[in-house]
C-alpha cells in the first residue's frame, strides 16, 4: 500500500515537471510567423532542367587470342622460377606443412624463458608476447621465416630458418632465441 502511494506521487511529480517544461516553449512567435509569411510571398524560383542523360555506350571484347589479364604471365613465372634455381640451392619451405601455433608470432616477440627435461627429453619454454609459455622440441617450428629449432641448449634455442634470397628463391639462416639473462649480455 505504501509504495502505491509513493509511485502516485512520483507520477505526479513527473508530470508537473513535464508540464513546467512545455509551457516555457509557449513563448512569443510572432517572428517566426511573420518570416514564414515573407517566404511564401516570394514567386517561386525558375525549376533548373533535368540533365542531358547520355545513352550507355556497349563494347565488345576484341581480344580473345591474347592472354587473359586475370591470369599470371607463364613467361614470367617461368623467369622467375628458372631464376630461383639459378640463385637459390633448391631449398624451399614445405608450404602444404600445417603450422604451429607459435609461427604467427615474429622470432623477436618470443622468448626463451628456460628448459625442462621429462623422460630423458629436454624441452624448451618459450613464451609468446601474450606471455602465455609454450613447450617446445628439436623439430618444432618458430617464428615467421619457417624456422625450425635444430638444438636446445640451457640458455637458447638455435633455429634454422628459410628465407627468400629476394631473387626468387630461398636460402638457410640460422638463428636463435636466448633466455633474457643471456640476450643482456
Amino acid at each position: 500500500m505504501r509504495s502505491f502511494r509513493h509511485d502516485t506521487r512520483l507520477r505526479l511529480l513527473v508530470a508537473a515537471l513535464l508540464a513546467g517544461s512545455l509551457s516555457g516553449c509557449a513563448g512569443d512567435l510572432s517572428d517566426l510567423r511573420k518570416f514564414v509569411e515573407q517566404e511564401k510571398a516570394r514567386p517561386p524560383g525558375p525549376i533548373e532542367p533535368l540533365p542531358q542523360i547520355q545513352p550507355y555506350e556497349t563494347f565488345t571484347y576484341q581480344a580473345q587470342g591474347v592472354r587473359s589479364p586475370f591470369r599470371p604471365d607463364d613467361s614470367s613465372a617461368t623467369a622467375a622460377s628458372e631464376q630461383g634455381q639459378a640463385s637459390g640451392s633448391g631449398i624451399q619451405p614445405d608450404f602444404n606443412r600445417n603450422k604451429e601455433y607459435l609461427e604467427r608470432f615474429p622470432l623477436d616477440t618470443l622468448s626463451m624463458v628456460g628448459t625442462i627435461t621429462a623422460n630423458g627429453q629436454h624441452f624448451g619454454l618459450v613464451a609468446d608476447p601474450e606471455g602465455a609459455v609454450h613447450r617446445v622440441q628439436v623439430g618444432n617450428y618458430l617464428g615467421q621465416n619457417h624456422g625450425q629449432i635444430i638444438e636446445i641448449g640451457n640458455t637458447q634455442i638455435k633455429l634454422t630458418e628459410i628465407v627468400p634470397d629476394g631473387l626468387g628463391g630461398w636460402i638457410e639462416n640460422q638463428a636463435a632465441i636466448a633466455t633474457d639473462a643471456q640476450a643482456g649480455e
